[in-house]
C-alpha cells in the first residue's frame, strides 16, 4: 500500500511540474532570446524628479538588473559589443520595450548549450625577451 501511495505521489508531482502557464514559458523563452541578442529593445532611463530622459539605448540588448545598478550589453556588430552601466536611485528608473514581436514556443523550454564555451580563451601578457631574462636571472649556477 505504501509503495502504491509513493509511486502515485511521485507520478502526480512529475505531472504537475510540467504544468507551466503559457505566459511563464513564453516569458522565459523571450528572456533567453534577448540574452542571445536576438531581440531588438529600447531601454530608456528616466529621472522622475526633473521629468528628463537621461539616456536611451536601442538595439539588440541584454539587460541585467542587480542591486540598484542596471547593466545593458548591446551587440553593435558581428563580434562587437558595448556595455553600459547606470546606477538606479529613488528618482532614476528605467523601462525596456521590445521593439518587434518574436515567435517563441509555449510548449518547450529553450535550452542553449555552447560547447565552445568549455574551452577558455587564454591571453598571455609578456614578451619572449622578458621570459628569457627571468629564466637566466634566477638560474642556479654552482
Amino acid at each position: 500500500m505504501k509503495k502504491l501511495f509513493f509511486s502515485t505521489s511521485v507520478l502526480l508531482a512529475l505531472m504537475l511540474s510540467g504544468c507551466d502557464r503559457d505566459a511563464q514559458l513564453a516569458s522565459r523563452n523571450l528572456s533567453k532570446a534577448a540574452d542571445q541578442f536576438e531581440i531588438d529593445r529600447r531601454v530608456v532611463f528616466y529621472n522622475g524628479i526633473t521629468g528628463d530622459y537621461m539616456l536611451s539605448l536601442e538595439g539588440k540588448c541584454a539587460i541585467k538588473d542587480s542591486n540598484r545598478q542596471l547593466e545593458v550589453t548591446c551587440k553593435t556588430g558581428p563580434n562587437e559589443f558595448k556595455k553600459h552601466f547606470l546606477g538606479l536611485s529613488d528618482n532614476v528608473t528605467y523601462f525596456a520595450e521590445q521593439m518587434d514581436g518574436v515567435g517563441v514556443s509555449v510548449y518547450h523550454n529553450r535550452i542553449i548549450w555552447k560547447p565552445q564555451s568549455i574551452m577558455p580563451n587564454v591571453d598571455i601578457n609578456g614578451s619572449t625577451d622578458d621570459l628569457v631574462e627571468s629564466m637566466t636571472k634566477y638560474t642556479y649556477n654552482p
